[in-house]
């Protein structure tokens, strides 16, 4: 009898067992959010990439729910802003790194490592996709906008409202001019004409952390 119980309980264990590790699976969200808090882009305030020279960490004390996932802001001036427009300052593809999408599988972008192209903010695993986007940008875009619908079945939030890109090449996407809100939302500068091409430093330790060696193994996602 007790061996009995002790097989049903095992049995019990092996389903629970399998049904918490299909639920990690479930858990790569359609936007990067950190591991530990569930804060999107490891709390740095996306606002902060198109108004300052290096982003800010956002501060609980100025938090905003979109896309189902709590996002950080260095200010209540910013949190607002993105509040009125949030797809026109959260990362590209919820900050999934731009060159794996675009080599057809997910892995998450570091809010270090990234480029704002045509006013637009993409993230990258490593200084290698990086750099191999910058040297074919057009390319990698379209192909990353084709992956992008299939590849994101798969994650788990709310669909639909992740920014993705347009696909078109560098300097033909439409740009967005948050300026025209009025407001509380005007305190805080709209992204400038000289953030369209701007890129984080690859030889500053405080735009490439020691976490973001291109020589590290890459998740990959789906």
């Amino acid at each position: 009898m007790m061996r009995q119980i002790g097989k049903q309980i095992l049995t019990i264990l092996g389903w629970l067992l399998l049904a918490s590790l299909a639920r990690a699976d479930s858990l790569v969200t359609t936007i990067v959010t950190d591991p530990l808090t569930g804060v999107a882009i490891d709390g740095y305030d996306p606002v902060s990439y198109f108004t300052e020279t290096d982003p800010l960490p956002g501060s609980p004390d100025f938090e905003y729910d979109w896309g189902g996932v709590p996002w950080y802001f260095a200010s209540a001036a910013n949190r607002d802003v993105f509040a009125r427009n949030p797809e026109v300052y959260a990362p590209q593809y919820g900050g999934h790194c731009l060159v794996s999408l675009s080599r057809g599988y997910l892995s998450d972008g570091k809010p270090r490592l990234y480029v704002i192209d045509a006013l637009k903010l993409y993230f990258f695993y490593s200084t290698a996709n990086r750099d191999a986007f910058l040297m074919s940008r057009s390319d990698v875009l379209q192909t990353a906008a084709t992956k992008w619908p299939d590849l994101s079945k798969n994650l788990s939030g709310p669909q639909g409202e992740t920014p993705a890109a347009s696909g078109l090449p560098s300097g033909e996407a439409a740009s967005i001019d948050p300026s025209a809100d009025t407001g509380a939302a005007s305190e805080a500068p709209a992204p400038s004409a000289a953030a369209a091409s701007s890129v984080a430093p690859a030889d500053t330790g405080g735009n490439v952390g020691a976490n973001t060696d291109s020589a590290s193994p890459e998740t990959q996602h789906g």
